[in-house]
């Protein structure tokens, strides 16, 4: 996984990663931001000990976190069909190759520790 962080003068911090991973980058830049990084470490460590994968729900991507991968789900991957019949004159369909991504768990503690170090001026 590809990714540099971007000091922005007008947005603040920033992470620019790969396509793939896009759900990724918007998890940390709107979810995370450099408030919240102390609680998805609390997550980290308290699935070292889990055998259930945890839940971080956030406004509108979700974390799926076990031992071995961090899964991102956006809420709008989820949306009933009946929420999407709404679009159906707009021919508009739901684009779900940007709504879901993963990555492997150490790639994962990796980029939350690079995040900390980042934010915190280091």
């Amino acid at each position: 996984m590809e990714y540099q962080f971007i000091r922005d003068p007008i947005s603040g911090l920033r992470i620019k990663i790969s396509s793939e991973h896009a759900v990724i980058g918007r998890w940390l830049n709107e979810e995370i931001g450099k408030e919240k990084i102390a609680m998805v470490q609390a997550l980290i460590s308290a699935v070292a000990t889990s055998f259930e994968p945890l839940t971080l729900q956030g406004q509108e991507i979700d974390l799926i976190l076990n031992k071995d991968e961090a899964i991102f789900e956006a809420h709008a991957l989820h949306q009933d069909s009946e929420d999407l019949l709404a679009y159906q004159d707009d021919e508009l369909m739901l684009e779900e190759s940007g709504l879901s991504s993963g990555c492997g768990f150490e790639d994962f503690v990796d980029l939350i520790n690079s995040w900390q170090e980042f934010a915190s001026g280091k």
